[in-house]
């Protein structure tokens, strides 16, 4: 019988070290790394290669003059309908292009500005500053956390950044978190079905690749707002 209760034990303790018992699954274990393009960090995700993080020295691209003719963006702010008192979160808001646009419309709301750069929170400090803007809030987010509160905000923007996360899934609880329980998740991203667009192929995403990631993270497409010239308008709401 002792001999019996001794195999037993070290039969759950092996189970136990194995993480079969008691232990949440590992996110890293969806991960694959291996060899990929140039442009991207060599870890993969749902069979999607990760891209490498477009740094603050693209700040002159961000802000080009014609950015709004090549990417209708006054349309994408049309397509957000956007309230007097919501609260938005642009996630990955760089140097703030879109979130100078957003603010005027939540003028009784509120605008958080995160990124993981904190030379992109300067620029929009110093615009903000220089305008007299007060209703906007940056904060440094992490590679796993954009540092907000349970149910906080009404909107969620993501323009063509999310391919970029390098711990997608962990940033994506993390949103889905932040996100009150009706709100809604912008997903922007250049046409990965479309050779047309001049994008380098690593920073497009297909509508069907989206779906696949988003429906992991819990959340369900409700429409894709097809009417932007090179990008995908994707609406996801909560499961």
């Amino acid at each position: 019988m002792k001999k019996i209760n001794i195999l037993l034990f070290l039969f759950i303790s092996f189970v136990q070290s194995q993480g079969i018992i008691g232990q949440q699954t590992n996110p890293d274990n969806k991960y694959i790394f291996k060899r990929g393009s140039y442009d991207g960090i060599g870890k993969w995700y749902m069979g999607r290669e990760i891209a490498h993080v477009m740094g603050f020295q693209g700040i002159n691209w961000l802000e080009r003059q014609n950015r709004d003719k090549e990417e209708n963006v006054s349309n994408l702010i049309n397509n957000m309908n956007i309230k007097s008192n919501d609260i938005v979160a642009d996630i990955g808001a760089g140097s703030g292009y879109h979130v100078f646009r957003i603010a005027p419309l939540a003028n009784q709301g509120f605008v958080f500005a995160v990124d993981i750069q904190s030379e992109m929170l300067m620029e929009i400090d110093k615009n903000k500053k220089s305008k007299n803007i007060t209703n906007i809030e940056t904060i440094l987010g992490s590679e796993k956390s954009v540092q907000l509160n349970k149910n906080s905000v009404d909107k969620v923007l993501m323009v063509d950044v999310y391919h970029e996360f390098n711990f997608p899934i962990e940033m994506m609880t993390s949103i889905k978190n932040a996100l009150k329980p009706n709100g809604q998740l912008f997903l922007i991203e250049y046409r990965g079905e479309d050779s047309k667009v001049p994008i380098k192929t690593i920073h497009k995403m297909t509508e069907k690749q989206a779906v696949l990631e988003m429906e992991a993270a819990g959340f369900q497409l409700r429409e894709n707002m097809n009417n932007l010239p090179w990008q995908h308008c994707m609406i996801f709401t909560k499961k």
